[in-house]
């Protein structure tokens, strides 16, 4: 197709060069207008129909959906437009800067995950829209790293998208078919708070909370023994116990404790069945202490994710990269989509072990495999379309 969008490199530089952090923490938290801006302009000289899509109850924050060809079905490459925040004294290179040096490209977002927008635009060059059985798409979403506004918006919308679905999530160019799903819950007790040498005048948060933190350990091998998968390197779901503050005066009883926690659960587990099950438990320890209690999530959960093994676009990346598929712990958009009627997968050239991370980089040896792959999938997904998909 005859495209006036920028060479690769450029296209890099210009999605590294926008500052898009998503952040629950507000005093941290951007819009993604300029990147969705920039990008949106790039399809559009690609040959794109590109359409910004506000997220309701969101100001500032978008998504934006590019479809070249027409018909039903089709493919979509999706990404999110948003980094994490990040410490600049801690990098050696410029964050906001894309810097190549030792083989890699370094910056914001490179391996985590803006670089896939580049990556896809440039395999789309290859084909023209008149070759199109189904069209093919590029999705860009607001917030993965803070609340999935943008893909959960994509659901409450529910407008259909295409058949099969790539998600450019670092993952080693190994295909990923499922994850587990990531819940936050806050525990909090409150007592009475008094004077320190005499336990009467007080009622304790903290040893209320001691109990409960032994009963969740409990809980915990309870689940680790009722439900496992075989696909994931940790085979179980995981409840971690990872911050906890209460009192203020080691000379008074403490007279509130908060405790959160992390849950990382397997397709097939109902996030809000385990939160009732960790209510009651809290409840129960309340009620025999006296205490008032509450659990609240700390975010909305991000559901696990299954797409099965039997999927055209599984199969077909498995063939492509000759990996089955994965399963990975860390959780994506994935079950979003799912809900939208696709099939998706995860497939991207960066690594976990990058993002999140000072000096966050992608090697420049995985690009022209991750573009082989684009083009193949372009290929048989949409040239050849729905037939030979098997979809």
């Amino acid at each position: 197709m005859t495209t006036q969008a920028p060479p690769l490199k450029t296209m890099l530089e210009g999605l590294i060069g926008t500052l898009s952090v998503s952040s629950v923490t507000p005093a941290f938290d951007h819009s993604n207008e300029p990147l969705v801006t920039l990008l949106a302009g790039w399809l559009e000289s690609a040959g794109f129909r590109a359409e910004i899509l506000p997220v309701p109850g969101h100001p500032g924050k978008f998504n934006l959906l590019g479809t070249l060809g027409s018909g039903p079905g089709g493919l979509v490459l999706s990404g999110h437009t948003d980094t994490v925040p990040f410490d600049a004294p801690l990098w050696t290179h410029d964050p906001l800067k894309l810097t190549e040096a030792d083989g890699r490209y370094y910056g914001l977002g490179t391996s985590d995950m803006k670089s896939f927008f580049a990556l896809a635009l440039e395999a789309a060059r290859s084909f023209r829209a008149a070759e199109f059985k189904c069209p093919l798409m590029i999705l860009a979403t607001a917030d993965e790293e803070s609340a999935m506004h943008g893909a959960r918006a994509l659901v409450e919308a529910g407008r259909p998208l295409g058949r099969h679905a790539v998600i450019g999530e670092p993952t080693n160019l190994r295909p990923v078919r499922l994850h587990k799903g990531v819940m936050g819950e806050a525990v909090r007790l409150i007592g009475r708070s008094g004077h320190a040498s005499d336990p009467s005048l007080g009622n304790n948060a903290l040893d209320g909370m001691h109990e409960v933190m032994s009963v969740l350990m409990a809980w915990r091998t309870e689940l680790q023994q009722a439900h496992r998968h075989p696909a994931f390197p940790v085979p179980y779901p995981t409840v971690n116990l990872g911050h906890i503050h209460g009192g203020d005066n080691p000379n008074r009883i403490c007279g509130e404790c908060e405790l959160h926690l992390d849950l990382r659960v397997l397709p097939g587990m109902d996030p809000a069945d385990l939160r009732a099950a960790l209510a009651e438990r809290v409840a129960e320890i309340g009620r025999r202490r006296g205490l008032q209690w509450s659990v609240e999530p700390l975010f909305t959960p991000i559901p696990p994710a299954e797409t099965p093994a039997t999927a055209a676009i599984v199969r077909a990346c498995e063939a492509l990269t000759g990996h089955a598929a994965e399963a990975v712990s860390f959780g994506t958009e994935m079950p979003f989509l799912n809900r939208l009627g696709m099939d998706t997968l995860i497939l991207g050239p960066g690594d976990i072990a990058q993002a999140h991370q000072p000096d966050e980089f992608l090697a420049l040896e995985r690009i022209p495999p991750m573009l082989e792959l684009l083009r193949a999938l372009i290929r048989r997904f949409c040239v050849e379309g729905e037939a030979a998909a098997g979809g």
